[in-house]
């Protein structure tokens, strides 16, 4: 990865910038004080090998009960026995993808993302080594794949699109790519990642 290249990820990490949340398109939605969010991390990994730089994502199983079938980071909840969520970013990514830790060059974290689903979820950006090979975990991940960069960096590829959720219009950000959809809070985080390095 060239050092200018490195240098703007950097930046990125480094810019100016607010929490983001699943509710930005939504203002109407009135959030209680008092709740409870629980932390969470995902590792967004680029890798800058032959060719063009891509982020790294994952399609969960269909067989799954939970967000079946969508496209997200590697990436859940910050466990007691991790070192904070750069820890649990990378055991994550380690578990779903078969990355090996040695191969992520950790660059910092971005701003908290809150989800509809009660959770504070920190991107944490890292650099990923071109021999990178993915293994899906088995039962969990139906594939591991990557995106252009340069695609999801740009804005004008961005759709807000809406759908009811718990009998109200919810609206999100939408970036699909070939046959990936790619919505909602993956999206959202994405889309963050392109303001900071437009």
């Amino acid at each position: 990865m060239s050092n200018a290249f490195s240098a703007r990820l950097a930046a990125a990490v480094a810019a100016p910038g607010r929490p983001s949340s699943d509710y930005d398109l939504n203002p109407d939605v009135a959030l209680p004080p008092g709740r409870r969010l629980i932390p969470a991390a995902v590792l967004v990994g680029v890798v800058d090998g032959p060719g063009v730089p891509q982020v790294v994502l994952t399609k969960r199983s269909p067989r799954l009960r939970h967000h079946p079938g969508q496209i997200a980071f590697p990436g859940g909840k910050v466990d007691p026995g991790d070192a904070g969520p750069v820890a649990a970013a990378l055991r994550e990514a380690s578990e779903e993808a078969g990355l090996a830790p040695e191969l992520a060059d950790v660059v910092g974290t971005l701003p908290a993302h809150e989800t509809v689903t009660g959770f504070i979820v920190t991107p944490v950006l890292a650099r990923i080594d071109p021999s990178f090979r993915p293994v899906p975990e088995a039962g969990e991940v139906a594939e591991v794949f990557a995106v252009p960069l340069a695609h999801v960096l740009d804005s004008g590829r961005y759709r807000v699109e809406s759908r009811l959720w718990r009998g109200q219009r919810r609206r999100y950000f939408v970036v699909p790519y070939g046959p990936y959809y790619i919505w909602g809070a993956t999206a959202r985080i994405l889309r963050a990642l392109a303001d900071r390095m437009g």
